[in-house]
């Protein structure tokens, strides 16, 4: 089975790196993670790649006299090693209308929230601040505004009266690490496709109405 090309954009621990590398090792997975790229050489998310044996690049931005510097280094990295897919994880910095364009609809991202709600940082905390009683996270392909682009799967987890952002935050982190890497096989696979801005799957498991927790959940 071909796998399709994939590399992950890191800047820190790359807790969800690691929910890719795992799946990704899983017999017929149908994405590989051929390259970690991470902006920052400190990234803890390095020491991941590296013991799964994936190969990793350093694009400090940092070294780049600006940001057309620095994409047009991070795209030449990705075209050396021939890759099909991106996936965002934690990746600190904001790309370029031009550089999202070049990979629309090949570059996903995950984000701590029920999006379109939430958008932005401290998610959790305003989560607790506006009173809602489901919060979540998001996979949806990239778009130049932030935090916006289609929906591939989401998936909710309830809000309790005794939550702090840190609680919340650590049960939306485990739900992220099950997302993830359902999202990624979608759109490796080509069973998630854009139509009109919006997500569409080729084939819906069966009893999908009764999962509320993770959209879509598995086959």
């Amino acid at each position: 089975m071909r796998r399709t090309r994939t590399a992950v954009l890191i800047s820190g621990r790359g807790s969800n790196l690691a929910a890719l590398l795992a799946a990704a090792r899983e017999p017929g997975y149908p994405a590989e993670i051929a390259l970690v790229v991470s902006n920052r050489p400190d990234a803890g998310g390095l020491g991941h790649a590296a013991g799964a044996g994936v190969a990793t690049a350093i694009v400090d931005h940092r070294s780049h006299a600006g940001k057309p510097a620095f994409e047009a280094a991070l795209q030449a990295v990705l075209e050396a090693a021939r890759i099909e897919l991106v996936c965002l994880a934690g990746f600190m910095r904001l790309l370029s209308e031009a550089f999202v364009e070049r990979w629309r609809d090949r570059m996903i991202n995950v984000h701590p929230s029920l999006l379109p709600s939430f958008r932005g940082l401290d998610t959790h905390a305003r989560a607790i601040e506006a009173g809602v009683r489901i919060h979540g996270a998001t996979v949806h392909f990239v778009r130049s505004d932030v935090d916006t682009g289609p929906i591939i799967v989401q998936g909710a987890v309830p809000v309790l009266s005794s939550d702090t952002a840190d609680s919340l935050a650590a049960r939306v982190l485990a739900v992220e690490h099950r997302i993830y890497p359902r999202a990624l096989a979608l759109v490796a696979t080509g069973a998630a496709t854009v139509v009109a801005e919006k997500v569409v799957l080729g084939a819906e498991p069966e009893g999908a109405e009764a999962r509320c927790l993770i959209w879509p959940g598995p086959a």
